[in-house]
Parts: C-alpha cells; sequence; structure tokens
C-alpha cells in the first residue's frame, strides 16, 4: 500500500516503513499525522481524493529536526564594486511512515 501525501507545500510518495526527509514541522520528536492524503493506492486499487481522500490518514514518527549543507549565495553586480556572500541551510525533519489507515 502507498499514499500521495502533502506537506509544507511539496507532495511524498510513502510506503510504510519508508524515512523521508520534508520541511520542518513545527513538533518535537514523536508521533505525527498527516491528514492531506491525495492519493491511497493497493495492488490495483487506487482512491484519489478530490482534493483529499477522506478519512485517509498517514501515521508517523518524527526522527529528528536538523539542518541540510550550507549552500553559498553569491551575488555582485557587474562594473561596480559590490559583492555580498552568504549562506543559508535548509531546516528539515526526518519522518518514519508507520501507517497507511484508508
Amino acid at each position: 500500500m502507498y499514499a500521495v501525501i502533502e506537506t509544507g507545500g511539496k507532495q511524498y510518495q510513502v510506503k510504510e516503513g519508508d524515512e523521508i526527509f520534508v520541511e520542518k514541522l513545527g513538533v518535537e520528536e514523536g508521533e505525527v499525522t498527516f491528514d492531506k492524503v491525495i492519493l491511497v493506492g493497493t495492488d490495483g486499487d487506487i482512491k484519489v481524493g478530490a482534493p483529499y481522500v477522506d478519512g485517509a490518514v498517514v501515521k508517523a514518527t518524527l526522527i529528528k529536526n536538523g539542518k541540510g549543507k550550507k549552500i553559498t549565495v553569491f551575488t555582485y553586480k557587474p562594473k561596480k564594486s559590490s559583492k555580498r556572500c552568504k549562506g543559508h541551510r535548509q531546516p528539515y525533519s526526518k519522518v518514519k511512515i508507520d501507517s497507511i489507515v484508508a
């Protein structure tokens, strides 16, 4: 069984036992539920929501919150003495999918 969930403005296809990185969730470690389930599928049966499947929930466990690798942002203006260098680390949450209830 698999599902497509929406969180953080993005969509993820998940199965039971998957570990995924999503945009940072505002909770501490523990149980998390995703109720914005767009699609639920099994070995030949697919339920598609309009926009979400009624009664479908994906239960997961939040493993950790962290920050991604640092990227360097460098901007400049040609022929001027203007340049700027800064870095960014995107926060994320690592989630393990426990069960899909449809």
